[in-house]
């Protein structure tokens, strides 16, 4: 038996193991079942399965997932397609992919395979900074194939991938919280009006109150007719 820290316990009964792990308030688990005796181990069986998924994401994280891409060629094929098929070629060997390249034979082309190898074998030579053969051309019916492989390995990598996403959402953010905070700046600057500003509300109302009441001259002036018209009345009867 294992201990819990990695020492060597030694040959001991089944039960007695069972007691030293109810002791310690750990698990007692078989690590070598083929072995003569069968190794166990205490540790906790929560923790250990916990330890074990972490390090199967980390793997599956920093794995690279090659794909195989394919391009097709016709062994008539003109210097201007060459060179753009030959583009999509480097483009997916700097992607870090494989690289399937086909050239297919129409009617007596199939007589003379010897035209698509060396075709083929220009290709290869062409992207050999960044490419190898690892499947050298061979003829499968009417085609002639050849797969190539990246050198070295694959340069996106899902880790790198998660770190550009990450810097690309921190810039995103940092741009949104600059543009809230001239936003907020913006309307703190228009909400607050300076001291004349303030005074202005006050100095309308006290004019609209000035031109409601009634001219002094205006009112005396309209007692005095009054007054008039009365003497007139009275001498009249």
């Amino acid at each position: 038996m294992i201990g819990p820290n990695s020492e060597q316990v030694g040959v001991i009964a089944t039960s007695v193991a069972l007691n030293l792990a109810k002791e310690a308030n750990l698990d007692l688990v078989e690590v070598a079942r083929n072995a003569k005796p069968p190794v166990a181990k205490l540790i906790d069986y929560g923790k250990f399965k916990y330890t074990e998924k972490i390090k199967a994401r980390e793997a599956r994280r920093n794995q690279s997932t090659a794909e195989i891409k394919e391009i097709r060629f016709r062994l008539k094929i003109d210097e201007h397609d060459f060179e753009v098929k030959k583009g999509h070629v480097t483009r997916f060997l700097n992607g870090g992919d494989k690289v399937k390249v086909t050239i297919m034979l129409r009617g007596r082309e199939q007589s003379r395979p010897i035209g698509g190898v060396e075709l083929l074998q220009r290709l290869a030579n062409e992207v050999a900074e960044i490419g190898t053969v690892e499947f050298y051309p061979k003829q499968e019916g009417r085609n002639i194939i050849m797969t190539l492989a990246p050198k070295g390995k694959k340069v996106h990598t899902q880790s790198e991938q998660r770190r550009r996403g990450a810097e690309s959402r921190a810039g995103r953010q940092a741009r949104q919280a600059a543009r809230l905070a001239a936003k907020a700046e913006t309307s703190d600057n228009g909400a607050e009006p300076s001291g004349a500003d303030k005074s202005r509300p006050a100095k309308t109302q006290a004019t609209k109150a000035e031109s409601k009441a009634p001219h002094p001259q205006t009112a005396h002036g309209r007692v005095e007719g009054r007054s008039h018209q009365a003497s007139k009345d009275r001498a009249s009867h």
